[in-house]
């Protein structure tokens, strides 16, 4: 009885021990399956996060390279040069105009922005010395808006629409090297100079427009020291036709010729005083009764009559005759009158 019990007792144990060990074995294999499915869930989350990163970078580091749009898109398709004849523009605005490149490499200006009375015609930019086939290079970075022959105006000219907000205008050239909806850096080639169009002869017609206002070249660049004259540009519709000249050497070089200057008439003032001799006591006396005399005395001009004489003396027609004893009003000319 007691080994029955026994076994019994034995036999339970060793199936509950199997159960148990059953039980593990297959909570073992269960959580594993789904541990190693959210590790690759975590995985493909991480991998979305490293694709997102690397897109935000790829997209900050050519955000310079290629602007917004949104810039590109008003006046567009005009084949105007100014194409913005509608739109709102603001009074003022800050342009700027840091990463620039000179239009051309000669940096002599041989006609300046302003009205040219011999044409009867507004000149809305400058020429530049060039010989046909220079390279002309982009100001800034953009897009070109337009490449387009005008056989009465620019010749052959480019239009580029920069990130800045300015439009400039490229005239009287010989070969486009761009197309219409290119992008360009600045300094990129746009073009090869000329002599095509209104032109008397080879060289580059420069503008710099802001949403059609065509500014002078001159308040941007200092073509003599090919530079921009600050970082930034402000826009104002009081006062783009003026031109700009921060340059330091003319600055310098001015202020030197109006210290010349100012030093040689003072000398010579001075050498005046000491050359001039001191008048003697009847010297002096002579020379301010010769004076008294010429001021109650005057000596009739080519064209005087006595009204005029009198009213300059502040005397009646009446009282000068008196004065003089004249009985006619006719009065020779060199004649010396009494006026006191």
């Amino acid at each position: 009885m007691n080994i029955k019990r026994l076994y019994i007792a034995l036999t339970a144990m060793t199936l509950f021990a199997l159960g148990i060990s059953a039980q593990n074995m297959q909570s073992a294999s269960s959580y594993s399956k789904m541990h190693n499915d959210l590790l690759a869930k975590q995985n493909r989350v991480k991998d979305q996060i490293r694709v997102q990163e690397a897109q935000k970078y790829a997209a900050d580091l050519y955000e310079e390279c290629e602007p917004e749009p949104d810039i590109y898109t008003e006046g567009w398709e005009s084949n105007l040069v100014n194409c913005y004849k509608d739109a709102n523009v603001p009074n003022t605005k800050v342009l700027d105009v840091r990463h620039y490149v000179m239009p051309i490499k000669g940096n002599y200006v041989t006609s300046h922005y302003g009205y040219r009375p011999q044409f009867g015609r507004t000149h809305k930019g400058i020429d530049l010395r060039a010989a046909v086939g220079d390279t002309v290079y982009s100001a800034f970075s953009g897009r070109v808006r337009l490449t387009r022959f005008e056989r009465g105006g620019y010749g052959f000219y480019v239009i580029v629409r920069h990130e800045n907000g300015l439009e400039t205008v490229y005239g009287h050239l010989s070969r486009f090297l761009v197309k219409p909806d290119q992008y360009v850096k600045a300094g990129q080639p746009i073009a090869l100079s000329g002599n095509t169009g209104r032109s008397t002869g080879p060289h580059l017609h420069f503008e710099t427009r802001f949403m059609g206002y065509a500014i002078n070249p001159e308040a941007i660049f200092d073509f003599a020291n090919r530079c921009t004259h600050t970082d930034s540009y402000t826009f104002s519709k009081a006062n783009y036709t003026k031109a700009r000249d921060y340059a330091p050497s003319k600055r310098y070089n001015q202020a030197k010729k109006e210290t010349k200057e100012t030093t040689t008439a003072a000398a010579k003032n001075d050498k005046n005083k000491k050359e001039q001799p001191v008048a003697s006591a009847s010297t002096r006396k002579s020379t301010k009764e010769s004076r008294e005399k010429s001021r109650s005395t005057y000596q009739v001009q080519k064209g005087d009559n006595l009204e005029k004489i009198a009213s300059r003396h502040n005397m009646s027609v009446s009282q000068l005759k008196k004065l003089n004893g004249l009985t006619s009003d006719k009065v020779v000319e060199g004649k010396v009158l009494k006026v006191k």
